[in-house]
């Protein structure tokens, strides 16, 4: 079994790599690498795809990747294999991405990103720190999630998705503010499971373990 996550420039993904190689490690469920090549995702059992900065400047170091964006596709959209998306990663998910300039995802969970817009204006935009989950769904990945159980998010903009079925869970930012995403076998954090301790390591647990 290879996970492999997926480097684009597009972020630090050394707490991510130790994360997920601790977790496979002890719930052994095999090897995890990082890999710029698309030949590598291609090879893959399961796929990360981290990212952190702007969505368009994501979406277009991704693009930059021969093959990469096609590998990616490929696994999920014909192979059907374990998708999991973190932050930008998460949001790339979407049908369009409104920060900047209309940036297209890939349309697996049909909404738009756009901006955070917290009904205190005493609150600050990006959301920033530790907040509790509320669940609104259920998931393989969620298995030994509660709602109060607390996640790490840095962020501007969230998903906000057309079916509120694939809306697994949200945040309350004087605002419900959408933090995990699903469907089939494409799964998606707003949140850095990697920095959010005990609720980040088990959703990472459960990824590996996951057999759609």
């Amino acid at each position: 079994m290879r996970t492999v996550l997926i480097d684009y420039d597009s972020g630090n993904l050394h707490s991510a790599e130790k994360a997920f190689q601790r977790m496979a490690a002890e719930e052994g469920a095999g090897e995890v690498i990082v890999t710029s090549h698309a030949e590598e995702v291609a090879r893959a059992d399961r796929i990360v795809l981290p990212g952190d900065g702007a969505y368009p400047s994501c979406r277009a170091a991704l693009a930059a990747r021969p093959g990469m964006i096609e590998a990616i596709t490929e696994h999920v959209e014909t192979k059907g294999k374990p998708f999991m998306g973190i932050c930008i990663g998460m949001q790339m998910m979407s049908t369009l991405g409104r920060e900047h300039e209309d940036t297209p995802g890939f349309g697996w969970i049909p909404g738009e990103v756009v901006p955070i817009a917290p009904a205190d204006p005493a609150l600050k935009v990006p959301h920033m720190g530790w907040n509790d989950l509320v669940l609104s769904g259920t998931h393989p990945c969620l298995d030994g999630v509660s709602t109060g159980d607390h996640a790490y998010f840095v962020h501007s903009y969230h998903l906000r998705p057309e079916h509120p079925a694939q809306r697994l869970a949200y945040a309350d930012y004087a605002g419900e503010v959408t933090a995990i995403v699903g469907e089939g076998t494409r799964f998606g954090t707003q949140f850095h499971p990697e920095k959010s301790q005990a609720t980040g390591l088990r959703i990472i647990a459960n990824f590996l373990k996951w057999a759609p």
